[in-house]
């Protein structure tokens, strides 16, 4: 226990890291996002908060609001994932949408969007397994508190990802829209990562399951590209995501 005694500390890290990525995306047209992403973004929000306030309960005598805590956190979890998953559509919307106005969308093509699909589905599906996870090694501190830890690496991608992005498209704006989209998302992978691995080391878990699944969904994401422009799986999706 005493291992993780500082660990609420160190989970403000990801969390600067992720407000700092959706800061633009989500307060800059506050007034005109939709319900399902006010939702979203304050489920994943809160669910951040909560992988900083149960680690300082459980190692500073709170025990009893840890366990009562853990299973509202349960509830917000499965609000994270469904959520993310509901909002899915969104990225069919915006292939029709590039797609009909390619002068306005420049880079962003429709293989883009269909590339963001796929990966955010095998991300929510790691998150989901990685809680549940928690949920059966509830009693085993260590694996409980790693499972959970995971999840914030797991999930970073979307909103680090895009705020990196939207910097590097201003900085490059003077050649739209032959920009290169994917080194943002390539740099985000390599921090996210990094940070992964950095905590897995700090807390002896580079060799934990737990670590293994998040290296697996970011290093995934490097196929974004080329999984986004299979036509095999455009068709999947068009058939399978409906608004």
């Amino acid at each position: 226990m005493n291992n993780y005694k500082t660990l609420y500390l160190w989970m403000f890290i990801p969390m600067l890291f992720m407000q700092f990525g959706i800061f633009r995306n989500y307060w800059g047209d506050f007034a005109d996002n939709a319900w399902s992403i006010h939702i979203h973004y304050w489920t994943g929000t809160v669910w951040y908060i909560y992988l900083i306030i149960q680690p300082y309960f459980a190692t500073h005598g709170q025990i009893t609001r840890h366990r009562t805590n853990g299973i509202i956190g349960m509830f917000l979890a499965g609000g994270v994932c469904l959520t993310a998953l509901s909002m899915m559509h969104r990225d069919i919307v915006a292939t029709e949408m590039s797609l009909a106005s390619p002068d306005q969308f420049g880079p962003f093509q429709p293989w883009f969007f269909f590339g963001v699909a796929a990966v955010e589905i095998v991300m929510m599906s790691a998150f989901g397994y990685a809680v549940i996870k928690s949920i059966l090694h509830r009693k085993e501190i260590e694996n409980h508190a790693w499972w959970l830890i995971s999840t914030v690496f797991i999930i970073m991608m979307p909103a680090l990802g895009r705020g990196i992005q939207n910097v590097y498209v201003d900085i490059n704006s003077k050649d739209w829209p032959d920009i290169d989209i994917m080194l943002p998302i390539y740099l985000t992978q390599i921090l996210i990562i990094g940070m992964l691995c950095l905590g897995a080391w700090k807390y002896g878990k580079l060799k934990h399951p737990a670590t293994y699944i998040a290296l697996g969904v970011n290093l995934f994401i490097f196929l974004l590209e080329p999984i986004g422009k299979s036509e095999t799986l455009q068709i999947f999706l068009k058939r399978i995501i409906k608004g």
